[in-house]
């Protein structure tokens, strides 16, 4: 291979990780409601919730591009982010915020085809993440929350899109495991950048004084105790005809506690989705669980 081509493939490369494709299995939330709402064998419901996933991804890459621009700076000054298209140089600015404005472009008008209130629901999604970027991660704890709500949004989309509705349930489970997520990578932060993690944002001196430990493992108590709640909810069962969902707390257990060992033990969880992507036992689990979920609720 020449030089040239090499520095092509770099190019080329720079560019798709500027999108952060691996973080688009966040966007799986969007599927959820049409899961739950028995619509997966359902043509015109799938056809919808697959386009409304591909929206998402197109949105939360805008989201990041443009995190990237206005963190690149505070980027160089981390051990990871460093590495990064934007902050080491390898990808200008305005061409990064080219790419943003197109991608939010066609998110839009994508969502256009799944009707006025999903389009309100992405605009909601894009105008919380830029004010995430902008203001609200400089807020402790309301930092954590508005990432909880950006899968929040991601599920409502879901529900709009497979004409489904929004469960207490399903509320309370995006909300509670988000927010999990996101304070697990706080704490991931706080240990990975030591004494150095006030300059690189300033929220993390804040957590020095929040007991992220107790509240951490709160969280991942309350996600396993309203899972077993609905699963074992007679409305439930009467609503997905079976009374057997309590054969997947098992997995949702193993996953949660397999997910603290790796905070705990291996001191991981900056990034969640590396984390599941990274390890195979959790990986196993999670499968496990969604093949369970799909047996009981279709079979």
């Amino acid at each position: 291979m020449s030089r040239r081509s090499a520095a092509g493939t770099w190019w080329i490369g720079d560019w798709i990780e500027l999108l952060r494709p691996s973080q688009w299995v966040k966007n799986g939330f969007v599927l959820a409601a049409l899961v739950f709402s028995l619509k997966l064998l359902q043509p015109a419901p799938l056809l919808r919730s697959l386009l409304a996933l591909v929206v998402f991804c197109a949105a939360s890459s805008a989201a990041y591009v443009v995190n990237d621009v206005v963190d690149a700076e505070r980027d160089r000054s981390h051990p990871e982010k460093i590495r990064r298209p934007l902050a080491s140089g390898r990808v200008k600015p305005a061409a990064a915020w080219a790419v943003a404005v197109s991608l939010t472009v066609f998110a839009l008008l994508g969502a256009t085809a799944l009707g006025t209130p999903f389009v309100a629901c992405v605009a909601a999604f894009l105008a919380l993440q830029l004010l995430y970027t902008t203001r609200i991660k400089h807020v402790v704890v309301l930092d954590a929350t508005a990432i909880a709500g950006g899968f929040v949004l991601r599920t409502e989309a879901g529900v709009l899109a497979a004409g489904a509705h929004m469960s207490p349930w399903l509320f309370l489970m995006t909300f509670l495991l988000a927010l999990l997520l996101a304070l697990a990578k706080r704490r991931h932060e706080l240990l990975l950048l030591g004494v150095d993690a006030r300059l690189h944002r300033g929220v993390l001196e804040d957590y020095r004084a929040t007991p992220l430990d107790p509240l951490i493992v709160s969280l991942a108590a309350a996600v396993i105790g309203v899972y077993i709640q609905y699963t074992l909810s007679a409305d439930v069962a009467a609503r997905l005809g079976t009374d057997r969902l309590c054969l997947t707390v098992p997995f949702v257990v193993l996953g949660i506690f397999r997910y603290l060992f790796l905070i705990y033990g291996r001191e991981q969880g900056g990034n969640p989705t590396g984390t599941l992507l990274g390890d195979r036992p959790l990986q196993i689990t999670v499968a496990l669980w969604a093949v369970a979920v799909v047996a009981l609720l279709y079979g």
